[in-house]
């Protein structure tokens, strides 16, 4: 039986082409839909604004959701939220201290010093930002609130360090890491990194 050679290779050459243009296609539409994605994620990073909040959702608080809004918002304490279009995208408590805590205990009674320290001199609580919880509800909000935070603390007259509690998990090693933080100390159940503050 005779092959004709031409025919079969002209087919083959048709299928190729096929491919190729809906090769193209696809890879366009995984380029478009990219193209989107960025877009709209530096439309809301561009958008967004750092807010202090009066309360926020604990039960959200995936590092620690047993500390009420009362301890939060007690003694200078403050809760921060990313904002954009009316909603929270990413929130990050603080507690200001003049030394940095190993435990949530002592954090609560640095930060009740650093408050009655204040209240006798110049009303401003604290040298040192302690962010003991971060979370974000939308990719990139938690980078964000760090950057943002970190600006807001830099122009700041009396803060001059911004030190995390986090819990001992490598996620948290890993994300304070990434974020351009350096690791200050390991402890029996928490670790402190610090975001360098230059003035």
């Amino acid at each position: 039986m005779k092959i004709d050679i031409k025919n079969k290779t002209n087919d083959l050459n048709e299928k190729i082409k096929k491919n190729i243009s809906k090769n193209k296609e696809n890879l366009f539409k995984v380029k478009e839909n990219l193209e989107k994605k960025i877009k709209n994620f530096f439309d809301w990073v561009k958008g967004a604004e750092l807010v202090e909040l009066e309360k926020c959702d604990t039960s959200d608080d995936p590092v620690r959701p047993e500390l009420s809004n009362e301890f939060r918002t007690s003694f200078g304490r403050k809760i921060y939220g990313v904002k954009y279009q009316g909603e929270i995208h990413a929130v990050m408590c603080f507690a200001f201290t003049n030394n940095i805590p190993k435990t949530v205990d002592e954090l609560d009674l640095l930060s009740k010093d650093a408050f009655l320290q204040s209240t006798h001199r110049d009303q401003n609580v604290g040298k040192i930002a302690i962010a003991y919880t971060v979370w974000s509800k939308k990719k990139g909000g938690g980078k964000l609130i760090v950057k943002e935070v970190y600006k807001m603390i830099k122009k700041s007259n009396h803060l001059n360090r911004l030190v995390t509690l986090s819990p001992l998990t490598e996620m948290a090693r890993k994300f304070h890491l990434r974020n351009g933080a350096v690791e200050l100390q390991v402890n029996d159940q928490t670790q402190n990194f610090e975001y360098k503050v230059i003035k």
